[in-house]
């Protein structure tokens, strides 16, 4: 775990650098790129704090941070997913739709919050009833 928070620092620190140097060559009056590399580096830094604070309280040493560490080591149960299942497809389109509401205009919203909204309810309660019920 101690290589990732390595790479994640690094990663928070050179956005940051990068940052204040994009933002005084464009006299910071350009709004996208200087924002959006400090949000960067500010999700990064996250990052390195929560992932110290697990290493912290775990221990973690993971395989990747060993010298005689295996790939195979990693290797386990990722959780259950539903092959067959289509809500995941009605989520993603009602997403889509919502992206395409803040490029287009605000109407498209009443179209994507209730299939979005549908395709959340239908993957959380799909194990619920039918078939595949626990």
């Amino acid at each position: 775990m101690s290589a990732t928070i390595k790479t994640f620092l690094l990663l928070g620190v050179f956005c940051t650098v990068v940052g204040f140097i994009y933002g005084y060559v464009t006299d910071f009056q350009e709004l996208a790129g200087f924002p959006a590399l400090l949000a960067v580096a500010a999700m990064s830094f996250m990052l390195v704090v929560y992932l110290w604070l697990v290493q912290r309280s775990t221990g973690g040493v993971l395989p990747e941070d060993r010298e005689d560490g295996e790939i195979v080591e990693m290797a386990g149960e990722y959780g259950a997913f539903s092959p067959w299942s289509w809500w995941p497809l009605l989520l993603g389109i009602g997403c889509a739709l919502f992206v395409t509401a803040l490029a287009i205009g605000p109407w498209i919203i009443g179209l994507a919050v209730p299939v979005a909204l549908l395709g959340l309810l239908g993957l959380i309660f799909e194990h619920s009833r039918g078939d595949h019920a626990h």
